[in-house]
């Protein structure tokens, strides 16, 4: 915004020139104080949560999230029972999806969710993290039969129900309507991924969070940072809203994970 008044101020200098200085300067001057009285009108409007608390905005940004159809999240998330932590999914609320889950350091499985079969494709690193507790022989089968091809159950398996439950939006985003989000302050302006936004700082319990929340177009959740007692922050980001999701079968030979072996 600066940038801009020295601008005016140098356009103003070249017709004081060709005219009366001493006039031109007191126009010159008017004319700064009312570019400067635009320009802290517009931050002023620039301002979408004007009158919010930084708990409104939280909820606020929450609700209209929680809102969408469809959306991606990518980034790391406190580990969970599965060990599973790392994700980059296009979920949505009809429990279809596509992407990779996997560990920090470990491995990971790419994941695709159509609106009757699961399939999944692991790496070696992810199986035999998996397998850590189980024979050694039963994980070598494992990775020997699995490890880099797609293989496929039905969603109504018990092993595809997790996976849809993984998937379901509605289900990801609950945890964060459920959550304390009294404490939310604002805490400045940032940039998430190119979008502006206003950045929220609290904590749930002992846990900090901070929370990004898009200033221009709807009111969404950008970009989640968790830090847990001990831990080392999480960022988990949000993009890609109401965006279609190409869940399609993969192509090639798939193992049916349903069919007993012979």
């Amino acid at each position: 915004m600066r940038h801009h008044l020295c601008l005016r101020a140098v356009t103003l200098t070249a017709v004081c020139l060709a005219a009366a200085l001493t006039a031109c300067g007191a126009e010159s001057r008017e004319a700064r104080a009312d570019s400067e009285a635009l320009a802290e009108a517009k931050e002023k409007q620039t301002d979408t949560f004007s009158g919010l608390s930084g708990a409104e905005i939280a909820d606020k940004a929450i609700s209209t999230t929680a809102g969408a159809y469809s959306l991606r999240m990518k980034g790391t998330t406190p580990e969970t029972a599965s060990g599973l932590n790392t994700l980059d999914m296009v979920v949505t609320t009809a429990g279809t999806c596509a992407g990779t889950v996997g560990k920090s350091h470990t491995g990971s499985m790419q994941l695709i969710i159509t609106d009757d079969t699961v399939y999944r494709k692991y790496d070696e690193g992810l199986l035999r993290a998996a397998g850590t507790k189980e024979r050694a022989s039963d994980v070598e089968a494992a990775v020997d039969l699995l490890a880099g091809h797609w293989a496929k159950t039905s969603r109504m398996s018990e092993e595809g129900r997790y996976y849809v439950k993984f998937c379901d939006l509605d289900l990801q985003m609950s945890a964060y309507e459920d959550a304390d989000t009294s404490t939310a302050r604002r805490d400045g302006r940032a940039v998430v991924d190119g979008t502006p936004a206003i950045k929220l700082s609290g904590a749930d319990g002992k846990d900090k969070f901070t929370l990004y929340v898009a200033t221009e177009g709807k009111p969404y959740l950008l970009k989640v940072v968790q830090e847990s007692v001990g831990g080392k922050p999480e960022a988990l980001t949000f993009s890609d809203f109401d965006e279609p999701v190409k869940a399609k079968p993969p192509t090639g030979e798939i193992i049916n994970l349903d069919r007993p072996p012979h």
